[in-house]
């Protein structure tokens, strides 16, 4: 029970603000991934307090969350130091004033570890609009719970620690951690990216801003693994309060057979554990087996359907959630 407790405070932190939830990160998302939408900040304020919702305009369909591949969440943004009593007053408040601007929005991927799924709908609920929720994606994190390295090592999968020892003792990879934006680190990146198992980059440009903004703030994390002085796997991670962001990992295939990705990936979740010092490292959206052997929990993303019934343009897809509700009815009986 005990540990348990400890992931619970741990996940919900109230100040456990980070990359997903800064201006600057949403600022950079529009102008590279967005701009084809019209931003639309809802806001409202009581006291000193306040919450943002990032949207965007989505044309007919109404408003949707400012967020793409690259958020591992959305949720809203309060600023001050709202107890929960106030944060429901402050969401009821943007969804009376979204109501009179919008007929739908769509908001994904909330996350609920903290309430913010659950809030969004309740609030929302209770001025009116039609709420409906799904699981949309999963995300898998490891809580340290104060374990060292070692420690944490000592729990994973025999294959994989064996894989480690087997391949590090052969002493064919080079590995180095960079807290600095190098370009030609990054052209390496882009070079074995391409040669990947991963499907075609959606933004490069966007990726390149961000790792400069993050080196700038010191919050950069760059890992090269190199066999005879080129550069075969990298892998992007930022650190920020006591949490670690695994964004990007890619390695070249011609290469597989001497794992410098997983080398990588161990240099890497040492670094940040007994260096860094962080308790949470956040492997992002995706149920990629892979990262069961490196990570113990699996949090739910949600997409939030918001529909304004009022409003004669929601009509068509209020019928459409009814279908949708009636056939899930259906497949459980």
């Amino acid at each position: 029970m005990p540990a348990i407790a400890h992931r619970v405070s741990a996940a919900c932190d109230p100040d456990r603000i980070g990359l997903f939830d800064r201006a600057l990160w949403f600022d950079g998302l529009h102008r590279h991934c967005l701009a084809d939408h019209a931003p639309h900040i809802a806001y409202a304020a009581m006291d000193g307090d306040a919450v943002k919702l990032h949207l965007v305009d989505n044309g007919r369909s109404g408003l949707m969350a400012m967020a793409n591949w690259y958020s591992f969440i959305w949720r809203p943004v309060f600023g001050g130091a709202p107890d929960a009593a106030r944060k429901r007053t402050l969401m009821t408040r943007v969804a009376k004033k979204l109501s009179q601007t919008t007929h739908r929005i769509i908001m994904s991927p909330v996350p609920d570890e903290c309430g913010s799924a659950r809030l969004i709908a309740e609030t929302f609920a209770s001025v009116g609009w039609t709420v409906r929720q799904e699981q949309c994606n999963e995300n898998h994190v490891l809580y340290l719970g104060g374990r060292s390295f070692d420690d944490y090592w000592a729990t994973r999968p025999g294959q994989l620690r064996s894989t480690v020892k087997r391949k590090g003792n052969k002493g064919v990879v080079t590995l180095r951690i960079e807290t600095r934006f190098d370009a030609q680190d990054w052209a390496d990146y882009e070079t074995i990216y391409a040669r990947s198992w991963k499907p075609e980059e959606g933004n490069p440009e966007f990726l390149r801003w961000l790792a400069q903004r993050e080196a700038e703030a010191g919050r950069l994390r760059m890992g090269i693994a190199s066999i005879d002085g080129q550069a075969v796997a990298a892998q992007f991670w930022t650190v920020e309060n006591g949490t670690a962001y695994i964004h990007k990992l890619a390695h070249d295939e011609r290469h597989i057979q001497a794992s410098p990705g997983t080398l990588l990936t161990h240099a890497l979740f040492q670094h940040v554990i007994d260096t860094d010092r962080v308790d949470l490292v956040d492997f992002g959206t995706g149920s990629d087996a892979y990262k069961r052997d490196w990570m113990e929990a699996v949090r739910p993303r949600y997409r939030l359907e918001l529909i304004w019934p009022r409003s004669p343009k929601a009509w068509p897809y209020m019928a459409r959630s009814r279908v949708a509700g009636l056939a899930a009815r259906f497949s459980k009986d």
